[in-house]
């Protein structure tokens, strides 16, 4: 009994069929049934979508909650209000640092490949971006006027700023305190139970979510930009895999192998559900039980990563916007490139953790070196699949900067990091 279940697949492996054989059945059944109405309307849009959908909403359903409760758990033990500062600088700097570097990355390397070709322009382009957040309205809105609205509206930002007030608060009241405290840490055990519940679902989901977008995305489109689509991938590979590791070992001295072998399940669910939000409950669980990252720290810097690193979106609006320029033949100065480095930069501050709204910052960013919005026409058909990705390593840099400050604070776990079984999560869930 023993030996089969230790021959029996683990979680990652389950993750990676379910991919593989979602993205077959997508091509085989595009390839069989071109434009079909019955393929269309009960495989693609009825059982794949409310498969993935359900899958999607199972892991959204946890990320109000689970943050809320985590960083109220990680404030409460911060009682000093010198360390909730120190913690608090140290992410949103690390987090702008390492934006600035992709930008920078990304810009250099648009310029120097060039993948903009002026007969992609077109009159028949057209693209109505909806209106960005101004940094003024930003940094207002990040005091919520109402935190049950902001509960209920998955504002991630208010609930932030809303749960540190709170569990500052829990951690000065004394013994009542610490009644609260401990209730609070209970509901941290179960919600991260009910996240190891719903992670058995993910082989599934995502088997439906590779298999839509199989039978979904736009070749055509693809064709054409190829070569912008390459660029943006090779640079964000380069700041996954060189990058933030380089930036591990400098800052932290750890292995960066190791820690790149135990966040493929993360890399894996950001990457099929193109959410940093959604994949949040997966991210924490990892750091606390695969990386060693205490869960004070790992409560305060991922929910803020997930809802203000946004590298992997940096480097597609650097990319995008020498594109652009090149495919319209107009010439940026080092002024337009700083702007857009700037820009994009603090525009990540307001970037939500959802698919899709790297495009809506994106036009902020052309509006603000004066290249026409219309061009972003030109990479929506390709931009599901970079969003994947960059939702990957949006995630992979979260988890780099909570180990990295976390070792610096004092609450990480080395014997936990460098044990490759260390919260390994079975792919048959005991109940235990």
């Amino acid at each position: 009994m023993a030996i089969l279940k230790k021959n029996k697949l683990g979680l990652t492996s389950k993750i990676l069929i379910g991919m593989g054989a979602g993205i077959a059945l997508g091509l085989v059944l595009r390839i069989a049934f071109p434009e079909s109405d019955i393929v269309n309307d009960y495989i693609t849009e009825g059982f794949l979508h409310v498969i993935g959908t359900i899958f999607i909403s199972s892991l959204k359903m946890l990320v109000v909650p689970l943050v809320f409760i985590s960083l109220v758990c990680g404030t409460c033990s911060l009682s000093e209000p010198s360390k909730l500062g120190r913690l608090g600088g140290k992410t949103l700097a690390f987090y702008l640092f390492t934006t600035a570097i992709a930008l920078v990355v990304a810009i250099v390397s648009a310029v120097l490949i060039h993948p903009g070709n002026a007969s992609l322009a077109t009159e028949k382009m057209e693209y109505i971006a909806k209106e960005a957040p101004s940094l003024s309205s930003v940094l207002i809105n990040i005091v919520p006027t109402n935190p049950m609205q902001a509960l209920s509206e998955g504002n991630m930002l208010q609930i932030i700023i809303f749960a540190v007030i709170f569990g500052f608060a829990i951690a000065h009241i004394g013994e009542r305190g610490k009644r609260v405290a401990a209730l609070f840490e209970d509901l941290n055990e179960v919600i991260m139970r009910v996240v190891t519940l719903i992670m058995q679902l993910a082989p599934y989901g995502v088997f439906a979510l590779m298999a839509k977008l199989a039978l979904t995305l736009g070749l055509g489109t693809f064709e054409s930009v190829v070569k912008y689509f390459f660029v943006v991938l090779g640079v964000l590979l380069v700041h996954a895999f060189i990058v933030y590791p380089t930036l591990l070992k400098l800052f932290s001295g750890l292995n960066p192998l190791i820690f790149i072998r135990k966040m493929r399940d993360v890399q894996l669910f950001a990457f099929s559900t193109a959410s940093s939000n959604a994949t949040l409950p997966i991210t924490i669980e990892a750091s606390e039980h695969r990386l060693g990252v205490d869960n004070k720290i790992a409560a305060f810097t991922l929910p803020l990563g997930a809802t203000i690193n946004m590298d992997g979106t940096a480097i597609m609006q650097g990319v995008a916007t020498v594109f652009i320029a090149q495919v319209f033949g107009i010439e940026l100065s080092l002024t337009d490139y700083a702007a857009v480095v700037v820009t994009a930069t603090l525009a990540s501050i307001g970037t939500a953790g959802v698919p899709g709204v790297g495009l809506i910052m994106l036009a902020m960013v052309l509006n603000q070196v004066g290249l026409p919005v219309e061009g972003i026409a030109l990479i929506i058909g390709v931009d599901r699949l970079l969003d994947m990705v960059r939702t990957a390593v949006n995630v992979t840099g979260d988890c780099v900067a909570t180990v990295i400050i976390a070792k610096s604070e004092g609450e990480f776990n080395e014997a936990v990091f460098n044990n490759t079984q260390a919260g390994k999560i079975s792919a048959n869930f005991d109940g235990s």
